[in-house]
């Protein structure tokens, strides 16, 4: 019963939480009206789900958010300094190819926004076959080094989320 009732629970909580933003303000009724989006959409929407990918919620699903709010902010500041003080001839900027683990395509599609939010970073392509990411750095010395941290900063978190 609960499963016909709530098909995506993500899904559901994400839609809440998205339509008491977009209303920017806190009543019942909105918040009713935020439950009822919240049920109906992923009810209607579950047959074109028919594979959804498994998520693993709690600690692993937390710090990686975290991880990444802390990343957008760090690298916010590091981006910053490049443009303030860094001569456009001396930037470093490389593109760089990704090999992926990830086989899911929602957690690829994770991989990739996450990349794309960090400044200084912008993912442009998946390979047709989808084994690897095709990424823009702005500044880096040491492209190697660059994908060897998305792969284990980002990547391995995301393996362990999407089971």
């Amino acid at each position: 019963m609960i499963k016909k009732l709530l098909p995506h629970p993500a899904l559901t909580v994400t839609l809440i939480i998205v339509w008491m933003l977009l209303s920017n303000s806190l009543t019942v009724g909105g918040l009713v009206l935020g439950i009822v989006v919240g049920v109906v959409v992923p009810i209607l929407t579950s047959p074109f789900w028919p594979d959804r990918p498994k998520l693993r919620f709690g600690p692993p699903t937390w710090f990686y958010l975290g991880l990444v709010v802390w990343d957008i902010i760090t690298a916010s500041f590091q981006i910053a300094m490049i443009v303030l003080f860094k001569r456009s001839k001396d930037l470093r900027s490389a593109w760089l190819v990704v090999p992926l683990d990830l086989r899911s395509p929602e957690a690829i599609t994770v991989l990739a926004g996450t990349i794309s939010m960090t400044p200084g970073t912008v993912s442009c392509d998946v390979s047709s076959c989808g084994r690897a990411l095709l990424v823009h750095a702005l500044d880096t010395a040491d492209p190697e080094g660059e994908v060897a941290r998305i792969k284990s900063r980002y990547e391995a978190r995301l393996k362990r989320i999407f089971v």
